[in-house]
């Protein structure tokens, strides 16, 4: 038996709503609409009829009334439903399955549930936006949504407030998003939610907006907290910000940021500043060990002189470098397969990995049995791991016949 089966037995033994069900859950509440249908199909279990409903006292429901009229807005007869939404304002406990009702298949009970829905405020609205967010999904889910969305634009700021912090992912992106464009937090405070939100997107919705919003005296507030985020997305947004700023020549520190991202970001704004950043990378990989994703942002901006100065940091001590090196290689199309190949037995999974990458466009022309040899059990994982998909590479230029097998 289900759990809406569960909560569906429980409410028809008259057992209180909020002990029956979690309340704040949205599977919660369409496990229940689902459990009465079922709970319906055996004729020993009683459900509410109209006349039952027309029987219920006026004014607030209690525990039991409040438990039959939930069953009696699952219902699976049409008019039962119907005549429960005519009920629904004495138990505002159910508004989630009037946010249920309002994607009703039938017209008449679809058009009620959303009158209703539609006398509700912010406050009353607000709990129900993770089931509604859910609903949005569905064919007629729409309406609630939209509702929702004017409500909390047109409503006081604190609605939207609450839900900034919703444990649900798709409730807090939604109330950033209007928060963003009711401009109700600061620059400042942009910034921060971006560089502590765990959601990329809100991190970048924030850090954009963060920047949109500041000028040349925005670094201590805006900037500065942008480029300290763990986050690359929001680490490059601070970078960029360093231009709108005045500050380019900061942006030279990240030109060695473990994100390509970053990196990127920095050489375009170092670039807009007046300043070539290949000279300082060429510089930093005199001694990678600093700075050993500088080698790697060679590989993204440098030129085929640069190759010289990055083959031999393939043996360097710090795995990191090598497979930085490695990759810098592939940037620039001078991988020598016959050369990089040894770095297969590397003792660095890291290094191993980006070998695999510089190796994959020449499976072909590799060795089967060397690479064979390198699926015993004696190997290291990584190895192993490498010889298998780069077999399976070539496995696929043999099937389509650019590689004629052994």
């Amino acid at each position: 038996m289900s759990d809406g089966q569960h909560s569906a037995g429980h409410l028809a033994l008259g057992l209180p709503v909020r002990e029956t069900l979690d309340t704040t859950s949205p599977a919660a509440w369409l496990a229940l609409d689902t459990g009465v249908r079922i709970l319906a199909a055996h004729p020993a279990n009683r459900l509410p009829t109209r006349n039952e409903l027309r029987g219920l006292p006026g004014g607030p429901l209690g525990p039991a009334s409040e438990s039959r009229l939930a069953l009696a807005l699952c219902h699976p007869n049409g008019r039962v439903r119907e005549a429960a939404l005519g009920r629904a304002t004495d138990a505002p406990g159910l508004l989630p399955l009037v946010v249920v009702r309002c994607a009703d298949w039938a017209a008449q009970v679809r058009d009620l549930a959303r009158a209703v829905l539609a006398d509700a405020t912010g406050p009353e609205l607000a709990p129900a936006a993770p089931l509604i967010l859910l609903l949005s999904r569905r064919d007629r889910g729409g309406f609630a949504l939209r509702l929702l969305e004017r409500v909390l634009r047109d409503g006081p700021g604190p609605d939207v407030g609450a839900l900034l912090t919703h444990e649900d992912r798709a409730v807090c992106r939604f109330a950033h998003r209007i928060a963003v464009d009711r401009h109700l937090l600061t620059p400042a405070e942009l910034a921060r939610r971006a560089a502590t939100a765990a959601d990329v997107r809100i991190q970048v919705l924030c850090a954009e907006a963060a920047l949109a919003g500041t000028g040349a005296d925005g670094y201590d507030a805006v900037v500065a907290p942008l480029l300290a985020a763990r986050s690359p997305q929001v680490r490059s947004a601070g970078v960029t910000g360093l231009r709108r700023t005045g500050r380019h020549g900061e942006a030279a520190a990240f030109l060695a940021d473990r994100s390509g991202l970053v990196r990127a970001c920095a050489r375009y704004v170092l670039r807009q500043g007046g300043t070539d950043p290949l000279p300082l990378y060429r510089s930093m990989c005199a001694d990678p060990t600093r700075h050993p994703a500088a080698v790697a942002g060679l590989g993204e901006c440098g030129s085929r002189t640069d190759v010289e100065t990055l083959w031999p940091l393939t043996s360097h001590q710090l795995p990191a470098v090598r497979a930085h090196a490695v990759s810098a290689l592939c940037a620039l199309d001078a991988v020598r397969p016959d050369r990089i190949r040894p770095l297969l037995d590397d003792p660095s999974a890291v290094v191993v990995r980006a070998t695999v990458r510089a190796l994959r466009p020449y499976a072909a022309t590799l060795d089967t049995a060397l690479l064979r040899a390198r699926l015993m059990p004696d190997r290291p994982r990584p190895t192993r791991i490498a010889a298998l998909r780069l077999l399976q590479a070539q496995e696929r230029a043999r099937a389509r016949g650019a590689y004629p097998g052994p």
